[in-house]
């Protein structure tokens, strides 16, 4: 069920010959899918190549091209739909052929309608099998995301049960918070308790990628749309099928992108990029941004209606200097996990070594920790206890030209050493650490792999 309360229908494209059995076919099926009918092969590779179907029922012996050859030209575009072959007198060997090619079932012609109805439901149940296995494969290696998220502050507990609340809703979510407080991680939380669990979570960085290829992974795209654009492809709304979009960094959305999104969640329908016929979606929205959307929507820069379709509900993620209590959790946990990935054992946690982390501001949040955690478990392999020295957070520049100062460091290692600073607070993030240090990103990774060259000497 959409927010707006109506069903979105799976999509069914009925390719038959006879006019008189698919306009029947098209009647019956027309309560259950929406049906688009076709009567030659050309035009089902036509349509297969312009449009994307959740289903496929196809007559073997049609003029122009065969069943056959259809569904092997068909399976090339629409890699996530069923194929259900019918088959006349004397073509049953070919239905054959035809589900070792890929198609899910035949059915003998005349088509009893029971029979057809229940092998389309059972071709729809295989599709949602397939997307719920690849949920599960991406799920696999730890527990949800509610389970990840670490803290037993006040804030956090507070945090806690506001998305408890909201889950059981379909109210958009707005999350704020500073770079590398686990925004996306709180959005996988709020979907995980939610009534939409069993579907997918489709994340996406809205400042990762230009505004033509943003439009074109959000809102799909047919063929011929762009250059490069060999066939249809669904866009992100689509692919979340009853399940969660997450938009990550939302607050850099160019003003075309945003007035789309706009219309996508008043209207419940997308425009596939090269197309003008809207297609219904359902989905979840959480968006998520560091940017502060109230001074953006002032200065305008970002719509102010917009705003208030995301801002239903808005949770805030606090930095991990408000919640210093949970910075040894985190330790902890950060160095179980490690040990578990990489099959070996790790240093202790002294508690002084605890002590001096909480009382850092860690700028870079929980990212930041995470970082510098793993980072002092790899230099540090094989000794029982990490030294002080290995757990000194990464401080702002006046603490590392005091520590410089008092060890006479090289020039080339305090450049390393504060290039590496910005990194962690950047999450890793090669693009953010070349903007903030006002380098060319191609000379920030050659800086970086030439300090690991000279590590491995």
């Amino acid at each position: 069920m959409t927010e707006a309360g109506t069903e979105v229908k799976p999509h069914l494209l009925l390719v038959e010959d006879e006019a008189s059995l698919r306009d029947g076919l098209s009647r019956v099926l027309g309560g259950r899918f929406r049906v688009t009918a076709v009567g030659d092969g050309p035009s089902a590779v036509r349509a297969l190549e312009r449009e994307l179907f959740d289903l496929v029922l196809l007559d073997i012996n049609l003029p122009g091209l065969t069943g056959v050859e259809v569904l092997r030209l068909g399976r090339g575009t629409q890699t996530d739909a069923q194929f259900v072959m019918m088959t006349g007198f004397g073509t049953v060997q070919t239905a054959v052929e035809a589900i070792k090619l890929g198609a899910f079932d035949y059915l003998n012609k005349p088509v009893a309608i029971p029979e057809l109805l229940i092998k389309l439901e059972r071709a729809l149940e295989q599709r949602e099998l397939g997307r719920e296995l690849a949920l599960l494969r991406g799920r696999a290696g730890g527990g949800g995301a509610r389970d990840r998220i670490i803290g037993r502050s006040p804030a956090m507990v507070r945090m806690f049960t506001l998305m408890e609340r909201v889950a059981a809703t379909r109210a958009n979510v707005l999350i704020t918070g500073e770079t590398g407080t686990g925004k996306e991680l709180v959005a996988r939380g709020i979907h995980e308790l939610s009534d939409r669990a069993r579907r997918p979570f489709v994340p996406i960085n809205c400042s990762a990628l230009p505004e033509t290829l943003l439009e074109s992974e959000l809102f799909g795209h047919v063929k011929g749309a762009f250059t490069g654009a060999a066939g249809a492809r669904r866009g992100l709304f689509e692919e979340a099928a009853g399940g969660t979009v997450f938009l990550d960094e939302v607050g850099t959305l160019a003003p075309a992108t945003q007035a789309r999104l706009l219309r996508v969640l008043q209207e419940r329908t997308i425009q596939r990029l090269g197309d003008s016929r809207p297609v219904p979606v359902d989905f979840r929205l959480v968006a998520a941004g560091n940017l502060d959307l109230q001074a953006e929507m002032e200065a305008g820069r970002f719509r102010d209606d917009l705003f208030y379709r995301l801002n239903v509900f808005p949770l805030e993620v606090p930095p991990l200097r408000a919640r210093r209590e949970d910075i040894p959790l985190l330790a902890q946990a950060f160095r179980e996990r490690f040990m578990a990935q990489n099959g070996t054992d790790a240093p202790r946690f002294s508690p002084e070594a605890l002590e001096r982390l909480a009382e850092h501001d860690w700028p870079g949040n929980v990212r930041e920790l995470e970082n510098l955690v793993e980072r002092a478990l790899i230099l540090h392999a094989g000794m029982p206890v990490l030294p002080l020295d290995a757990v000194r957070g990464p401080g702002p520049a006046q603490d590392l030209l005091r520590r410089a100062g008092d060890e006479v460091w090289p020039l080339d290692r305090l450049e390393r050493e504060y290039v590496h600073s910005i990194l962690d607070r950047n999450g890793g993030r090669m693009g953010d650490t070349a903007q903030a240090l006002g380098i060319d990103p191609r000379t920030l990774t050659r800086k970086i792999q030439r300090w690991r060259d000279e590590e491995v000497e």
